[in-house]
């Protein structure tokens, strides 16, 4: 089912090289806005040590943000010295496959990483990608994502329950 991740991490770090491989994951395709940065556009200090040690032992990163505001974006990337594409309207499929294309891997070594359901998780299984929900940095939300939050809580129990967690 479209709505479904293959995987759910609570937080991005949990994602390691071994899982990655494992899974023949090559890149990572990530979402920005309370994926990689929190509501005040800060990158806490894990996920920027988490994403260059990534990139370190040779994983492809690539940010796909439906923002419309090109510097914010520009400037995470730039500090991960990783390609962008902003204003991409997920869960629409050219953004990811632009990504895609500038990666140079196939969709199925290609993971997508965010924090929404209704954007990231639809947008990667649309492009046949894997998919990887995390939870959002933090509780705080801009107004068109805050209303999708309890479906996505419900979906991430179900995920739990299917797990054998509680």
């Amino acid at each position: 089912m479209f709505i479904y991740p293959n995987e759910y991490f609570s937080k991005i770090e949990d994602i390691n090289i071994e899982f990655l491989q494992k899974n023949k994951i090559k890149a990572l395709i990530l979402d920005m806005d309370n994926t990689l940065i929190n509501y005040k556009k800060e990158m806490p200090k894990p996920i920027e040590e988490w994403a260059k040690n990534l990139i370190g032992q040779g994983m492809k990163l690539y940010i796909v943000s439906n923002t419309n505001k090109k510097e914010k974006v520009k400037r995470i990337a730039n500090l991960l010295g990783i390609p962008y594409v902003y204003f991409a309207k997920k869960p629409l499929k050219f953004g990811l496959l632009k990504a895609k294309k500038d990666l140079g891997e196939k969709s199925e070594n290609i993971a997508v990483v965010g924090d929404q359901i209704f954007t990231d998780v639809i947008g990667g299984n649309r492009c046949k990608m894997f998919t990887i929900l995390i939870d959002a940095i933090e509780d705080k939300d801009f107004w068109y994502t805050a209303w999708k939050r309890p479906i996505e809580k419900r979906i991430k129990e179900k995920i739990r329950k299917n797990r054998g967690e509680k």
